[in-house]
């Protein structure tokens, strides 16, 4: 069988091959460079974090427990007054949260941990409110607090100077938020510009109603205490701006996003690597805030002389019952023998148990 001769291309037919085939190596160089580009901003923004190491403690966990853990990401959220951005190490602990992920749904839940909670503090039997954790022993007997106290498996931390969320919030353009008298006055008189001040930032007083807080007014926000409620109701404002602050991060366009990072970034320290980062952060579309909540459900709040007021939980064990039910969904959580030891130890020190809870309206 005889080969049949290659057809010769004409002039024209070989430089429209060329010109197709230049195309295709300029689409490709231009996709190549495009992901070259983005992977240099992404690690040049993840450049801006603080990396640090960190070798938490874990009760004798049930092994259910331990391996239904597993499904989740468990992360302990500080936000850090310090009145100096980038010390991680020591400063107040203004807000703790325990931010909760489903691996498999990508749904989130935060539980704000009220900073007056009575805890076990150093795995010495030392109680004390909870934060007093992070301003004696740093990021790590803060975690193992957590972890000694609530019988979780913490995966990680994210510590953030609390002023970063001011400027977080001026990159997103600021937060609705309805405002009471009592709220607009206690910002007013008491925090705006004072905060300004430490910030450096310009603002202005607020009133009741529906506002459009700033980053300035919003950490404010934040911080009012002294209304009903109190120390429940500030962590429930902060949840409030969390969410709120989610919705815009949805919808924000890549100029805000970029702004945002920027403003946030160089203020964090965290223990995930940056593998972990890149992991989470790919899914990000799909992670849904579907519930926050404050620590503990049931609780007494009362003075103990030289440690001041603090939040008992009543008790340690049927909280955490509560939280795990919670967190993960599930009634078969089996309390581990150090957190039934040491919630019996709250109780012998308060004096309170389940049948002393008030209930305070949150």
């Amino acid at each position: 069988m005889t080969k049949e001769p290659k057809k010769q291309l004409s002039k024209k037919e070989i430089r429209r091959k060329q010109k197709k085939r230049k195309k295709i190596i300029l689409i490709t160089e231009g996709v190549v460079l495009v992901l070259l580009l983005a992977a240099l901003f992404v690690w040049q923004k993840i450049g801006m974090i603080s990396f640090e190491d960190l070798d938490a403690e874990v009760n004798d966990l049930n092994e259910d427990t331990a391996e239904m853990m597993e499904e989740y990401t468990t992360i302990a959220v500080f936000g850090v007054d310090n009145r100096s951005n980038g010390n991680y190490e020591s400063g107040n602990s203004d807000s703790i949260m325990v931010v909760n992920i489903n691996n498999k749904t990508k749904e989130v839940k935060v539980v704000s941990v009220y900073r007056d909670t009575c805890m076990e503090v150093d795995g010495e039997g030392k109680l004390r409110k909870c934060n007093y954790a992070y301003n004696h022993g740093g990021i790590e007997q803060s975690v193992n607090m957590l972890n000694r106290n609530l019988d979780l498996e913490i995966d990680g931390y994210v510590a953030v100077d609390f002023y970063a969320l001011a400027d977080a919030i001026d990159a997103l353009g600021g937060v609705e938020i309805e405002l009471t008298s009592q709220e607009a006055r206690i910002m007013n008189d008491s925090y705006i510009d004072l905060t300004a001040s430490i910030i450096g930032k310009k603002s202005r007083h607020v009133s009741a109603g529906l506002q459009t807080l700033d980053g300035v007014q919003a950490v404010s926000y934040c911080r009012v205490r002294y209304t009903s409620g109190g120390d429940f109701k500030r962590t429930e404002r902060q949840r409030t701006v969390l969410m709120k602050m989610v919705e815009k991060v949805q919808s924000a366009s890549l100029s805000q996003l970029n702004d945002l990072i920027n403003a946030v970034f160089p203020k964090v320290s965290t223990s995930f690597t940056l593998k972990e980062i890149l992991s989470m952060a790919s899914g990000v579309a799909d992670y849904q805030l579907t519930g926050t909540c404050g620590y503990p459900f049931t609780k007494y709040s009362g003075n103990y002389g030289s440690k001041g007021n603090m939040i008992i939980p009543c008790t340690v064990e049927s909280n955490v019952r509560i939280l795990h039910a919670y967190l993960f969904e599930t009634e078969e959580y089996t309390p581990s023998a150090t957190l039934t030891s040491l919630s019996q130890t709250i109780v012998d020190f308060s004096g309170k148990d389940e049948d002393d809870a008030v209930d305070y309206g949150y």
